[in-house]
């Protein structure tokens, strides 16, 4: 009888609480869309951005060489002086765009307001007596010599970033964002009193444009949004007529044939360049208008020298690549993976085919001079590096879209 009841197998008693066996629990999923695609994913979005972006920057090489030959010559005794300054800069820029594009760009979300403190910084030390470099009456440069960067240029992209993490923390209810329009637009505030001081109105509208967008993307009340634009446009004209040289650049854009020898010179040149184009234009480096009698040919007004010798093809291929910029740029931020890198793909998208509208705009007499350049193509520094850098951003959000 021991023997049959040491043989039987042993019983088991029920586990007690402390005992059982405890199984991790399933995590909670993110309201947010799970990334379903790794880093190195090279989707249909990144492919078309990355083409877009290389085909107008080769554009932009070839343009700046020809709109830049005749000026660099009177200037340095050299046509290939400004020429190779762009290829060195545009060398630059393609590098951060491929450092930019290879980085997960959740990873540049904790650097969003370290970024904006220092850009703030540096559009402050810019107006400092003897630091900020003077041209054309404009402190907007530091540096020295030929070697010079634009403080404004890393605003933008640190206002894009700074903005879109704030409105992508979580819990982020109708209240929460109507808080949230008081520190954007504090810090939207702050940055077009800086740009001003430079003077740099353009600049000021690309940064106001940034962030009333991205609000509105992120599901601002419409009515904060629309009191908030008003005032914009309100403090714009304001601030354009207490100028002397903005309130001439405006009534020289109402009526430039009326002021066709000193403020509506450029917008009068401009057309002449573009109507001489015509269809196919009169040739690659055939340009009359670069040689002195359209101003800042290879940066303001490169579209115009662009009209002039590749004609109506060459423009509406521009504009073209502006549109499908806008198409993906808008695609990414809708198949994006989560609210971060949405607001972040959109924050971009408004800045660059924004600033590429107001720039055509200035070209065909439909907006005042403001002094931006042409995203990509017209010469730049520091312009170009950063467009560079947050186009690689813009893919790298591409790569990990469903799509």
């Amino acid at each position: 009888m021991n023997d049959a009841i040491s043989t039987a197998p042993a019983f088991r008693a029920p586990l007690q609480t402390h005992d059982r066996v405890r199984r991790p629990r399933p995590r909670r999923r993110n309201h947010l869309r799970v990334v379903t695609r790794p880093t190195g994913h090279r989707s249909s979005y990144f492919i078309a951005l990355f083409v877009i972006v290389m085909v107008l920057s080769l554009l932009g090489v070839v343009m700046v060489l020809s709109a830049s030959a005749a000026a660099s010559l009177d200037a340095t005794g050299s046509s290939w002086y400004t020429f190779e300054r762009h290829v060195m800069w545009l060398s630059i820029g393609l590098v951060a765009m491929l450092v930019t594009l290879r980085v997960d760009y959740h990873r540049w979300r904790p650097l969003a307001t370290p970024l904006m403190m220092a850009s703030i910084a540096l559009l402050i030390v810019v107006l400092m007596p003897g630091v900020g470099l003077n041209r054309n009456g404009s402190t907007r440069w530091l540096g020295y010599g030929s070697l010079t960067i634009q403080p404004a240029e890393f605003a933008k992209l640190a206002l894009v970033l700074f903005v879109a993490d704030l409105l992508a923390r979580p819990h982020r209810s109708s209240d929460d964002l109507r808080a949230a329009l008081r520190p954007v637009l504090l810090l939207t505030v702050v940055l077009a009193v800086l740009l001003l001081r430079q003077p740099n109105l353009g600049t000021t509208i690309v940064v106001v444009g940034i962030a009333l967008g991205m609000l509105f993307a992120a599901g601002a009340p419409l009515r904060s949004l629309l009191s908030a634009t008003g005032a914009s446009v309100a403090i714009a004209g304001i601030m354009a007529f207490l100028a002397d040289y903005r309130r001439a650049r405006l009534l020289g854009f109402l009526d430039p044939w009326k002021r066709r020898d000193s403020q509506g010179l450029q917008t009068i040149q401009s057309l002449a360049s573009i109507a001489d184009g015509r269809i196919t234009g009169v040739g690659l480096g055939a340009s009359r208008g670069k040689w002195g009698y359209l101003p800042f040919a290879h940066t303001d007004f490169i579209f115009s020298i662009i009209g002039e010798e590749l004609g109506l093809v060459g423009t509406l291929t521009v504009v073209s690549l502006f549109a499908a910029l806008a198409f993906v740029g808008f695609a990414v931020a809708l198949n994006a993976p989560d609210r971060f890198g949405m607001l972040l793909a959109l924050g971009i998208t408004i800045w660059l085919v924004g600033q590429a509208f107001i720039n055509i705009g200035v070209a065909v007499g439909l907006l005042p001079v403001t002094g931006l350049p042409l995203p990509f193509l017209s010469f730049g520094g520091s312009s170009l590096v950063v467009t560079l850098a947050a186009c690689g951003m813009l893919m790298s959000v591409a790569r990990h879209t469903r799509v």
